[in-house]
């Protein structure tokens, strides 16, 4: 390779998974004390990226990888071996061990068999004075703040001496202090020379600290620049762009009567959250990932308790303690994970369809051939391929498993149906077949509330947005303000372009 101050190259590198190409002959590159921050909506590809730079995932044939101008094949213990960390927005740490365990844990410094504790003690006190730290290296690090323990991983990649550091969505969840000394850490990693990669959605932080950035979108590179040749503006324009036959166009209807208020709702990592939904309509909710939309929806179903506020079903206050009060109650939730909390996929189609309606009829259990007439009745009405209820759930393909889901929902008669990443992992074909079903509840007079990460599909679907930022709706969009501009805009800022 000429460019020999180059620590990192990727060229053309591409990543399949089944039914989804992840990453479509991407190029990035990294210098020795630089900041490279990588952009792009959910599902862009940046996760996909940094596991292949840390060694998680392999790249499609074709692609290939250069370290200090050497080409190389990545594992994880390849990548650590090479002086490669990426630290993750989820914690990777022992809570029962002290800073100083956690930083050397599988590393230890020993003589002639022996843990040499002082020596690792003193490295570990080196670097966290280098980051102007007051931990104390022997403090347990389940008693320290989330900031905290983000430092002490970034202190174990100074104490082995990385030469790329790797940091996902670093500031997530954090406290405006606690973002403001991680950010001023990042700094003096790069006064040292080692390249960072930086994924993070909030722009802001972008703008502070980036020296290059790459923008991603549906796994395509479309831009790399100097962060002082965009603007944030141009920058969400980029990340946003996309082909209008992406979208989907369903039918509009008048909506009707408001039959589900929420009025402050608090807990589960969400604040004060209010919003009302109408029969025949699709209230939207959109948010980066973390932004607490799932938490919201798990509160509003009674799935944990409530710290503070209430909901009104139908014109009158209702405490929903629970998943059965909320079922009672003409809801219905289409849970993210159809395999772990949607479905049961060891039991059968028949089973799955009239699971929910046990929790709200009179009698303990339906007989056998009475559940099987259920199975089959809603096979017919949702078009699910396959042979007869009794196939087992876990043998059907996505797009089938989550029609059984919605059996087992429309078998209850509910009024309010709540999709929390409704088509997550189906293709196109089966997406097409949801939003239709969704669209037949909206003419029946039904209420939908839907969660999705998929931008064309909120824009598509929904009659109005709801958008949330760090537990917190920050916006309402309708009509003409129903652009992927604007629900990013709000999403990573709180405020419209």
């Amino acid at each position: 390779m000429s460019e020999a101050r180059e620590l990192l190259r990727l060229i053309s590198i591409s990543k399949t998974f089944p039914g989804v190409q992840a990453l479509k002959g991407v190029d990035f590159d990294l210098r020795p004390g630089e900041i490279h921050c990588v952009c792009g909506e959910n599902g862009a590809g940046k996760s996909t990226l940094i596991k292949i730079v840390s060694g998680a995932y392999q790249p499609d044939e074709g692609g290939e990888i250069w370290f200090e101008g050497e080409k190389v094949t990545l594992s994880p213990l390849g990548a650590m071996d090479l002086g490669i960390q990426c630290i993750y927005q989820e914690h990777t740490i022992f809570r029962p061990l002290s800073v100083t365990e956690n930083i050397f844990v599988g590393m230890e410094i020993t003589k002639k068999g022996f843990m040499q504790k002082q020596e690792m003690r003193k490295r570990t006190k080196e670097v966290l004075d280098y980051l102007s730290s007051d931990i104390d290296p022997d403090e347990l690090v389940g008693n320290l703040s989330a900031g905290e323990q983000k430092i002490v991983e970034f202190a174990k990649a100074l104490v082995f001496d990385r030469k790329v550091i790797i940091l996902d969505e670093p500031t997530a969840s954090f406290s405006v202090t606690e973002i403001e000394n991680l950010l001023d850490i990042v700094h003096k990693i790069k006064d040292r020379g080692i390249g960072v990669i930086y994924i993070s959605h909030h722009l802001d932080e972008v703008e502070r600290i980036a020296d290059r950035i790459t923008i991603l979108r549906d796994g395509n590179l479309i831009n790399t620049c100097a962060s002082s040749e965009i603007t944030q503006n141009e920058l969400i324009r980029q990340m946003v762009g996309r082909d209008a036959s992406l979208f989907y166009n369903r039918e509009h209807f008048t909506p009707g009567e408001v039959i589900l208020e929420a009025d402050g709702l608090t807990g589960n990592g969400v604040a004060d959250c209010s919003f009302n939904v109408r029969r025949g309509e699709v209230l939207g909710f959109a948010g980066m990932v973390g932004s607490g939309r799932s938490e919201l929806m798990t509160l509003l179903f009674g799935g944990v308790e409530k710290i503070s506020g209430s909901v009104k079903l139908f014109g009158e206050e209702v405490d929903l303690q629970n998943p059965r009060v909320s079922i009672r109650n003409k809801m219905c939730y289409i849970t993210e994970d159809r395999q772990h909390s949607g479905l049961f996929l060891i039991h059968t189609i028949a089973r799955n369809t009239i699971i929910a309606n046990l929790l709200i009829s009179s009698g303990s259990f339906y007989m056998p051939k009475k559940e099987e007439d259920v199975g089959e009745e809603f096979i017919k009405k949702l078009g699910t391929r396959a042979k007869n209820a009794g196939v087992l759930a876990g043998n059907l393909s996505g797009g089938n498993q989550q029609k059984v889901v919605l059996a087992k929902w429309f078998n209850t008669e509910g009024e309010i149906f709540i999709f929390d990443e409704p088509t997550r992992g189906i293709d196109v074909g089966a997406k097409q077949e949801i939003y239709r079903l969704m669209t037949d509840l909206l003419r029946d007079g039904k209420a939908v509330i839907m969660v999705s990460s998929d931008m064309p599909e909120v824009i598509s679907m929904s009659d109005r947005i709801m958008v949330m930022k760090s537990g917190r709706i920050v916006g309402e969009l309708d009509g003409n303000d129903v652009t992927e501009e604007n629900v990013l805009e709000l999403s990573i800022g709180g405020r419209k372009i």
